[in-house]
């Protein structure tokens, strides 16, 4: 139930040096990423010149402005990789969009994360100063994308705010918020600083803004990991309209994650993680986050998924992982487990018929037996 089918791409790339002495670049691969103009299409393309300047590997990317058009080609074999923000966590989980009976806990595993910053992205015009300010503002969503969805959320909960509060407008791709904003026909959204996006509402006649969120405020964060836990506080000092001179605190998480599924080739994924080690001159001027892509950066737990065999191994050879990172792997995959697990005893308990009900069952199911808090909370 939770392995894809398997991809079997050209390995006759160069043998890479190191300590793997059998890892191999593939010919080809496919990654996907959010859609055009978003920092993670921008950085999976950077990445993948990067790479391609130095290796003989060929990369095609594959964007998709929801959350099952980045994974569906990846379960199906389609994709190999896929630059990922939260809808990792919610497929290893079951849970929002993955809770439907054709998908369930996914086997997925990180290759590599980022960390990154995340804001409300507010037009400069309408005078918002704190989060608070959001009440009765048009604030975007959405269709298919639980990790822009489930974001928003907890960025109204740390005003104890909730969708009730705002004008709720629904997109059918993430790109199309942007547009909207410029156009005035929305409020706020939930965003990187990084992205072209951000650039092109900061320089609309209605400018941006972002609203902070104090580490202080700890009621406000409270509030945030009730609704999902992989949050932080994150000091910004990069994006647009932030510098070192004029920075922000801002919600700290892991954007673009580099995933994959459990079964690709450890050989395979350690050669991609040393080929990104390999080809950082080139890809930290992507953006002004992409230096975080190093791998004494971006190769350390905490993140959305376990991390993978082949990326562990290339860490643990850099010196990288550490005892504490092995301690968090083997507890997020012991969890992991128990999802699954759990998802197949659920499939096997459930007498009722239809996706709604099923959903609804294994939500209790997954509250009142493997004991994890409510996916809605």
């Amino acid at each position: 139930m939770f392995k894809r089918r398997e991809v079997l791409l050209g390995s006759t790339a160069m043998m890479l040096t190191g300590g793997a002495a059998q890892a191999k670049l593939p010919d080809v691969s496919v990654w996907t990423a959010y859609d055009l103009g978003s920092s993670g299409y921008a950085e999976a393309s950077g990445i993948a010149d990067a790479i391609m300047k130095k290796q003989p590997m060929k990369v095609r990317i594959v964007p998709s402005g929801t959350s099952i058009g980045r994974l569906l080609p990846m379960k199906q074999g389609k994709a190999n990789y896929g630059f990922l923000a939260n809808e990792l966590y919610f497929s290893a989980e079951g849970t929002f969009d993955f809770a439907a009976p054709s998908w369930g806990p996914q086997d997925v595993r990180v290759v590599l994360a980022r960390p990154a910053s995340n804001a409300m992205a507010t037009a400069g015009d309408i005078g918002v100063k704190e989060v608070k300010d959001l009440k009765g503002k048009r604030v975007g969503y959405v269709k298919g994308n639980p990790s822009v969805n489930v974001k928003t959320d907890a960025y109204l909960a740390f005003a104890g705010l909730t969708r009730a509060d705002v004008q709720v407008v629904w997109f059918g791709s993430y790109n199309a918020m942007k547009t909207a904003v410029i156009n005035n026909q929305l409020d706020s959204f939930s965003s990187v600083t990084t992205s072209a996006n951000m650039r092109e509402i900061e320089a609309s006649p209605r400018g941006l803004t972002y609203p902070p969120f104090p580490p202080s405020d700890k009621a406000g964060w409270d509030r945030i990991r009730a609704v999902a836990d992989f949050f932080e506080p994150y000091h910004e000092t990069a994006g647009a309209g932030i510098s070192k001179e004029k920075p922000i605190d801002l919600v700290g998480y892991r954007y673009p994650i580099i995933a994959t599924y459990a079964n690709t080739s450890a050989d395979e994924v350690y050669s991609i993680v040393k080929a990104v080690d390999e080809s950082m001159d080139l890809i930290k001027a992507i953006t002004a986050s992409a230096g975080n892509w190093a791998p004494n950066v971006s190769g350390k737990p905490p993140a959305d998924a376990p991390w993978h065999e082949g990326s562990i191994r290339y860490l643990k050879e850099k010196g990288i992982w550490k005892p504490e990172h092995q301690a968090w792997q083997d507890q997020r995959m012991a969890r992991l487990k128990k999802v699954q697990a759990g998802w197949a005893d659920a499939q096997k308990k459930f007498k009722g018929q239809g996706d709604e009900a099923w959903t609804k069952f294994w939500e209790e199911y997954r509250v009142k037996t493997l004991g994890l808090a409510p996916s809605d909370a």
